[in-house]
């Protein structure tokens, strides 16, 4: 039995992934450093290594953390959604917040552009590839299965071109330095909803 596999070892790992997921959703990305994670942690700076083959491993397994978190909230909203035809208002918002993150609601645009730099940055870090299809597969079967739950089905297609607005909407709302880049999609995804429920 190595350390790492002991509880006191499963613990002290678990306090590095967590802390490192912090950083990721404070700071992004780059945020992930050893001696950051440990500080956040409370354990020495020689934990990062001894539990971790690499920072690459470390920042896989705070994205994966922090994603799984999301998904699970999302699950969560699911499962207290009533079955049945839901207002366009409300759809949007709860496509929003699984899209955007619930801290988008207060957290501007700075909360949003953390969330899509971890996106973006993904493919310069190869490793973060297929975890990041893996979610994003499961992000997307969430959203279909909220979307019949509300009374609106969306095929894949559709569901496509839903997602692909609200990011266009909010990576133009940050290139423009737009101070609610949330508003901006919302106003779009409102219209495009409004125009498929007629």
């Amino acid at each position: 039995m190595t350390a790492a596999s002991t509880p006191k070892g499963e613990r002290r790992r678990q306090a590095l992934v967590v802390a490192a997921a912090e950083l990721l959703v404070e700071s992004g990305l780059d945020a992930i450093r050893h001696r950051a994670v440990a500080e956040r942690a409370g354990l020495p700076l020689a934990s990062t290594t001894y539990y971790f083959d690499s920072l690459d491993e470390l920042t896989a397994a705070a994205v994966e953390f922090a994603g799984r978190q999301e998904l699970a909230e999302g699950r969560e909203r699911l499962a207290q959604l009533s079955a049945g035809p839901h207002g366009v208002d409300e759809v949007v918002e709860l496509v929003l917040d699984l899209l955007l993150g619930h801290r988008s609601r207060h957290g501007g645009p700075e909360s949003v552009l953390l969330r899509y730099e971890r996106l973006v940055g993904s493919p310069r870090r190869p490793y973060l590839a297929p975890l990041m299809r893996e979610m994003g597969d499961e992000l997307n079967a969430l959203l279909a299965e909220i979307f019949d739950r509300c009374g609106m089905p969306v095929d894949g297609e559709r569901l496509f071109e839903i997602v692909a607005l609200v990011d266009g909407a909010v990576v133009n709302a940050l290139i423009g330095s737009d101070p609610d880049p949330r508003a901006v999609a919302r106003r779009l995804l409102r219209s495009r909803l409004r125009g498929c429920a007629e």
